[in-house]
């Protein structure tokens, strides 16, 4: 066999894994909602949405993003189709449906997306209820809060559940200092070295968690670690993503508690 063959029968395995996500993202929400339609009448709709969260977070990590993207918007329409009234429809009656539909849609791109990155760093992807329920609910709080300062407040006791925190605060506008910081990837830096914290633990001091609304700096959580264990990649993930939704709420409603 050629070299160029040898590429072509490598690269089409990833291809061809695409291919079956893409439509995975179009025909699992349809198949799992008809199932979900003879318990619909007893089945909470938050429920229901948890459970199509965890289809899309599926096809995420068998494909791409843009699978599970599709796989966030096939399930936010049988969402809608199956599962609300007036039924086997694509219309919504009542206000609360509506807006558990589009948050099923935010939630679905959201964790998509970071179901997609944890596959390219090769890693467990996210689909513990316990982690969805508080990104759901944070997406939640980021369309209904009158006040950013309400989302700040509320991601800070998130974090410091879920990391198992002492203490955690945020300083908005400019950068001070350079403390450790906890990145994208769920990994932490020290200066420009790498820190293990599987292996080191916590590095010492508070470290940074910053907060960016369309791609610009907005803020930073500051966080103190704990005396226990550090959390495992899957929960310092999560952690980035209910930062990136506190940009979104800064961004839309600016950094009222600056100053």
């Amino acid at each position: 066999m050629s070299s160029t063959q040898a590429d072509r029968g490598t690269s089409s395995g990833p291809a061809a894994r695409d291919r079956a996500a893409l439509a995975a993202g179009l025909v699992a929400p349809f198949l799992v909602s008809l199932v979900l339609v003879p318990f619909r009448s007893g089945l909470s709709h938050t429920n229901a949405a948890l459970v199509l969260v965890v289809v899309v977070v599926a096809v995420a990590a068998l494909g791409s993003g843009l699978a599970g993207a599709v796989a966030a918007l096939s399930a936010a329409a049988w969402f809608d189709f199956f599962l609300t009234r007036p039924y086997e429809t694509f219309d919504i009656s009542a206000g609360a449906d509506i807006e558990t539909a589009l948050l099923l849609l935010a939630v679905g791109l959201i964790v998509a997306r970071l179901a997609a990155h944890a596959r390219r760093l090769e890693v467990v992807t996210v689909t513990d209820e316990g982690y969805l329920a508080r990104i759901h609910t944070t997406a939640g709080l980021v369309r209904s809060a009158r006040s950013a300062d309400t989302v700040v407040d509320h991601v800070c006791g998130e974090l410091t559940a879920l990391l198992g925190l002492s203490g955690c605060r945020f300083e908005y506008g400019t950068l001070l200092g350079r403390p450790p910081r906890l990145g994208k990837d769920g990994g932490i830096s020290v200066g420009r070295r790498t820190w293990d914290p599987d292996r080191g633990g916590w590095p010492e001091g508070e470290i940074e968690l910053r907060a960016y609304g369309n791609g610009h700096y907005l803020g930073r959580f500051m966080l103190t670690p704990g005396p226990g264990p550090v959390p495992p990649l899957q929960a310092r993930l999560v952690a980035v993503t209910l930062a990136d939704q506190t940009g979104a709420a800064l961004d839309t409603a600016g950094p009222v508690g600056a100053g």
